[in-house]
């Protein structure tokens, strides 16, 4: 089998020749050398922009719940005020990735009202464009979903606090049923002991009222905590069908989103079976004008030919 000889080095020198002819000089070769290596980055749109921001808001709001889960949940490890601003601040964040998020869908809008505006023939000129339409909606969607996901996450971190505030409400509720039936069961036998025996010197007497006393005044601090435990779970009930009231708000408008987004599938679905259908009637178009040309052409030559015959 013969050698293939290698001509790579010729042909740079052709093109080196060539380029020299053109008046390139060594660094205008140079620099064109460097673009084919060293590509230029690709313009990114804003609406691209803000979505990326937006993901990254999501993101640092997921980092900061899985950094503050322990000291959410576990008791030990931070007050009641602190879980409270750690709350608040993740809220914060979800209502600013919320925000940006409407904001996407309202440049969606405008740009449609836009596009329509400018097109010519209406309904045909917006087919044009309805894969960027779709592909922003899709964005909106998916940055939709990812805060969905980061809440819920929260909402069970939530939960967990709710549960545990619960359980430590149940056993002081106990400790007071305690303390009531053994409060109830020395008077009833004070009653009885001084029926029976009068002669009960009053130091002891003195004595058994200060006891009495004291547990009345447990009782009371008992109760005031319980009632500001209880006035603590219902804020945070009502916190807590806010932001459920917010993730139905949210799965509602994912619904409308893929709605619209299979309307627009629909819409460029017929406007490519339209496509091929124009296709189809102007490759018929041709063939036809093909044939009356050839007709034509034969037609001519044969009456050329018939009076070059007669004459």
């Amino acid at each position: 089998m013969a050698s293939i000889r290698d001509r790579t080095a010729d042909f740079k020198d052709a093109v080196h020749s060539v380029a020299r002819s053109l008046g390139y000089t060594e660094s205008k070769m140079a620099a064109v050398l460097a673009k084919f290596i060293m590509h230029k980055p690709l313009h990114t749109s804003p609406f691209i922009k803000a979505a990326l921001k937006t993901l990254e808001n999501i993101e640092e709001l997921n980092h900061f719940i899985v950094k503050h889960r322990k000291d959410y949940t576990d008791l030990h490890r931070s007050t009641e005020q602190e879980r409270d601003n750690i709350e608040h601040e993740v809220s914060a964040f979800i209502k600013a990735c919320k925000d940006q998020i409407d904001i996407l869908k309202d440049k969606i809008i405008e740009n449609e009202k836009n596009e329509n505006s400018k097109t010519w023939l209406g309904k045909l000129g917006d087919s044009s464009n309805v894969d960027a339409v779709a592909h922003k909606h899709g964005v909106v969607l998916i940055l939709s979903e990812r805060l969905c996901v980061v809440t819920s996450q929260f909402d069970r971190l939530r939960s967990i606090r709710f549960q545990d505030a619960v359980n430590k409400s149940l056993p002081r509720r106990n400790l007071r049923r305690v303390v009531e039936s053994k409060s109830t069961e020395p008077s009833s036998n004070n009653f009885t002991n001084s029926t029976e025996s009068s002669f009960i010197a009053p130091a002891i007497k003195i004595q058994e009222q200060q006891l009495l006393d004291d547990e009345t005044r447990a009782l009371q601090n008992e109760l005031s905590s319980m009632l500001d435990a209880v006035h603590e779970t219902e804020t945070k009930m009502v916190e807590m069908s806010a932001l459920n009231h917010l993730m139905s708000t949210h799965v509602l408008q994912q619904a409308h989103q893929i709605e619209y987004l299979y309307e627009q599938a629909i819409e460029a679905t017929m406007n490519v079976e339209k496509g091929n259908k124009e296709l189809s009637q102007a490759i018929d178009r041709n063939s036809s004008s093909r044939t009356f040309l050839l007709l034509f052409l034969f037609v001519l030559t044969f009456s050329v030919l018939f009076l070059d015959w007669y004459s």
